[in-house]
């Protein structure tokens, strides 16, 4: 995030392999898709619904970082922001904020 909260416009997208598939996973034909194997992380978060644009994400990790406060040490270079539903899914949608702990 930027000096006032706002995301920069490199986005990353992971996606998780189901569990079936973990051991040997599928090799990707797009040589720009990597599999990558993610060490284990704890995590602080906060969730929200709807449809998130970015000012979401920034509001809600706002509201994340005052929750935490000075306490808590978490990395401050990054956070994950991620959507769980189909586009098409109107109501009940989940969102998340994540920062990973230090």
């Amino acid at each position: 995030p930027a000096e006032d909260g706002s995301l920069q416009q490199k986005v990353k997208v992971y996606l998780r392999i189901p569990s079936q598939f973990q051991a040997n996973p599928p090799s990707p034909s797009d040589e720009s898709i990597k599999i990558e194997e993610r060490q284990e992380m704890t995590i602080y978060s906060t969730q929200f619904g709807g449809y998130a644009k970015e000012v979401d994400y920034v509001n809600y990790a706002a509201k994340l970082k005052s929750a935490l406060g000075s306490e808590a040490a978490y990395r401050k270079d990054f956070y994950f922001c991620n959507g769980y539903d189909p586009p098409m899914k109107p109501y009940g949608r989940r969102n998340e904020v994540w920062f990973v702990k230090e």
